[in-house]
């Protein structure tokens, strides 16, 4: 058993230990499968304490789990009888709306950052959900809604700050540790804890975006993604094939119906995006249709604090999705013991696949879809069904 009673006296940030307020909130993380109990969680005030706390678990061989957002599918950013470096208070950002640059400490989640900037108009482009935090979802690479316009996340990554195993503070770019920099790209985690990140902003103010709900079948499925991979890169698109949740938004005959709900932006002038959008309204009579002008800040709606799905998930790449495929995709969720079964489709291109395949560690430039497969429980012991929640998923 872990003893923490010689954490390092000269820690700044915060310390919660099994017995204190605030440890059972502290220690839960998105994925509800997740219930684990570290021997002590460590909250830094800055990059002097992560190295501190690194140099302790490496003295006592204790095994360290780093949370930015806590919304790791593995459970990552949680240990069982270990330490967990929770970043959640170093939240400082700064802002050059001049020069479009921000620095950003990774205890901020996408929702704060887009909000803080969307202020300026400006934007960096993260995931499509608000509470994951910034340090996980750049580090996985990044694939949300200006992926087709402005790149993954960590395309807009400028520098980043990294205290590595041998608790060394590291700035890293281009010019300065190239290959650390290149690896922090795309590789994920386990090259260092990186403490804060320098962004590249564009100007993002008004899209056109929204949720679009269509009736699923094999056609809308295929023909949907067709249209998408053929807009203007300015239009991206992500599509969940679902049995309709009871939203208010949709009609009570609808809910459990399998549905498209799908998730639109388009980072251009009004007009033209009213026109890229229009093939995806004509697939189908729409079942809603909230796709307007909007603060792009506005698609990063605030999840339930307390929503924490429990979830079998798997991420693949496909290069189209046809008629067949279409249907496939509706069998399988229709076969699937799990209430809400979905599938997500993300399309890809444009801008990803401009960045040369050995740019950054990013190993997927060329594929055209990325998938998710998804089947939420409230015991996946028994199978016993849970309600339909919140459609996003989060694959990096």
């Amino acid at each position: 058993m872990l003893s923490t009673a010689h954490l390092p006296k000269s820690l700044r940030g915060r310390v919660l230990r099994p017995d204190e307020p605030g440890y059972d909130r502290a220690r839960t993380v998105f994925s509800g499968a997740i219930d684990r109990r570290p021997a002590v969680i460590v909250r830094p005030a800055d990059a002097e304490d992560v190295a501190r706390v690194i140099a302790f678990a490496r003295e006592t061989g204790s095994e360290l789990a780093v949370r930015s957002g806590g919304h790791s599918g593995a459970g990552h950013g949680v240990s069982e009888g270990g330490i967990v470096l929770d970043l959640g208070d170093m939240r400082t950002l700064e802002i050059d709306a001049e020069d479009r640059t921000a620095w950003a400490e990774t205890g901020m989640t996408a929702g704060q950052y887009t909000s803080a900037a969307g202020a300026h108009g400006l934007a960096t482009g993260f995931g499509d959900a608000g509470s994951v935090g910034i340090g996980g979802i750049t580090l996985g690479g990044g694939a949300g809604l200006l992926a087709r316009k402005h790149g993954l996340t960590v395309d807009h990554l400028l520098a980043a700050d990294v205290v590595t195993a041998d608790g060394d503070l590291l700035r890293v770019d281009r010019e300065t540790h190239p290959e650390l920099f290149w690896a922090i790209r795309g590789g994920g985690g386990n090259f260092g804890v990186a403490t804060r990140f320098k962004f590249r902003l564009h100007e993002v103010g008004t899209v056109v975006g929204g949720m679009l709900v269509l009736p699923a079948t094999s056609g809308v499925i295929s023909g949907f993604l067709a249209a998408a991979d053929e807009a203007p890169d300015e239009l991206s698109t992500i599509a969940n094939v679902m049995p309709a949740p009871p939203l208010p938004f949709l009609p009570p005959d609808q809910h459990g119906r399998l549905v498209v709900m799908a998730m639109l932006s388009y980072a251009g002038d009004a007009e033209d995006g009213a026109r890229a959008v229009a093939p995806l309204r004509a697939l189908a009579t729409p079942i809603a249709d909230m796709v307007r002008p909007i603060p792009y800040p506005e698609l990063f709606p605030p999840l339930a604090e307390d929503y924490r799905p429990i979830a079998a998930a798997r991420t693949l790449f496909l290069d189209h999705v046809d008629q067949a495929a279409g249907g496939t995709i509706i069998d399988r969720i229709e076969a699937s013991p799990a209430q809400a079964a979905v599938t997500q489709l993300r399309v890809l291109g444009g801008a990803v696949a401009r960045v040369p395949s050995d740019a950054t560690a990013y190993a997927h430039r060329d594929r055209r879809v990325m998938a998710n497969v998804v089947a939420m429980y409230t015991d996946p012991g028994t199978g016993r069904q849970t309600r339909p929640g919140s459609p996003t998923c989060h694959p990096s």
